[in-house]
């Protein structure tokens, strides 16, 4: 039972089936002039103009990449090694975004930059206030996700992109984790730079594309060609730009309906492990994507949790970082006030459009038991003190 949609999803039927002419038959390469070529060409484009009109954009604004990591650094770096030059050598962030971003930044600050993190607070939504404070004369941009990829919180995307505007200061946001659950209309929420990505919205991985607003001057990603308008060089993917553009018009249709089932179906998820002796809900409550549950056992490590669920034939993820090795837990967890100790023992939970309630069923049933079978040969989790818990 698949659980995991956050970390990638299933590929839809349909955009297989409008990938594969351009994997086995027509695989030509967009810039040939040839028929072949033209047809190319032509797909990619189309799916360009179909990217665009579901984000609010133009299709001359969309770039396409390789996913969402690149889309960032190149957001980052392209806006901030231009604006550097003009004394605007300021970068402000959140202190829980993806590596994509973080990992970034920490490189730029080794080449003279300067970068404010704003904090994150307890529910996971920074506040304006602090945005306020932090912008300077020497600011160029300000990067803030759309929706946090591990706890789900939203945050106040319009509300930043007027202060953003209102200070002179470029926006980019990672909405990476949105696309599957937000409507976008990019000139309305003063969004200046948008980074996306195709494996998040059942789409194929290895594509993904930047937004960048009419007029602003970004430095050019790679050098060597004419593609994507001199920005990027490189033979494009035809097949994945082309599943990229079917992927996001399905997930957008009838969204609202699909985001009413799915917030049922994590509201009664929630209600049901927040049943657990000494579980936490971590982010705000309600202001979060309508698939995502994120929680904390005390007492458990959340490597443990991972498998003993997957033995139970449940794909989920942990906010700790020792699957990947690491032995420190999630930044996120850290940044929004939790102690190591509780947040080793996270649980994301994240549903798409393919869950039903029976799989809601099934974690119910199989969690708790899972949870007090690990507690029962932990030494040390009635010792530890759970942090109060959120009210959201």
């Amino acid at each position: 039972m698949y659980a995991d949609s956050a970390s990638t999803t299933k590929m839809s039927e349909n955009v297989l089936r409008g990938m594969t002419p351009f994997l086995i038959e027509n695989y030509a390469n967009p810039s040939s002039i040839y028929r072949n070529g033209r047809e190319a060409r032509k797909a990619l484009e189309q799916s360009r103009e179909k990217i665009a009109k579901i984000l609010g954009a133009s299709a001359g604004e969309i770039f396409f990449t390789s996913g969402g990591s690149e889309a960032d650094n190149w957001a980052i770096r392209g806006v901030c090694n231009r604006l550097k030059k003009e004394g605007k050598n300021h970068i402000i962030s959140s202190a829980f975004e993806h590596h994509a971003v973080l990992h970034t930044l920490q490189a730029m600050e080794k080449e003279g930059f300067s970068v404010t993190y704003l904090d994150v607070y307890r529910d996971g939504i920074i506040k304006i206030k602090d945005l306020e404070r932090a912008i300077t004369k020497s600011t160029a941009l300000v990067t803030i996700m759309y929706s946090n990829n591990e706890i789900g919180t939203i945050q106040p995307i319009e509300e930043i992109g007027e202060v953003c505007r209102e200070n002179g200061v470029i926006f980019h946001t990672d909405a990476v984790g949105a696309l599957s659950s937000v409507k976008f209309n990019l000139k309305e929420q003063k969004i200046d730079m948008l980074s996306a990505s195709a494996h998040k919205v059942h789409g194929p991985k290895g594509v993904g594309a930047l937004y960048i607003k009419k007029g602003l001057k970004i430095l050019n990603l790679i050098e060597g060609g004419a593609q994507e308008r001199n920005r990027r060089a490189g033979t494009e993917n035809v097949a994945a730009i082309v599943g990229f553009g079917i992927a996001l018009e399905e997930t957008q249709k009838e969204i609202d309906q699909k985001n009413r089932r799915l917030l049922a179906m994590r509201n009664r998820l929630i209600d049901g492990i927040m049943k657990i002796e000494k579980t936490i809900l971590n982010g705000h409550r309600v202001k979060r994507l309508p698939g995502n549950i994120n929680v904390c056992f005390e007492g458990i490590e959340g490597e443990s949790l991972l498998l003993r669920l997957d033995s139970e034939g449940i794909c989920t993820s942990s906010g700790s970082a020792c699957t990947s090795g690491s032995l420190e837990p999630s930044h996120v967890l850290l940044a929004i006030g939790l102690s190591h100790e509780i947040a080793h023992g996270s649980l994301r939970i994240t549903f798409d459009q393919n869950n039903t309630e029976k799989d809601v069923d099934y974690i119910l049933d199989k969690l708790p038991k899972v949870v007090d079978n690990l507690r029962s040969m932990s030494p040390i989790w009635k010792t530890q003190k759970l942090p109060i818990q959120n009210p959201f």
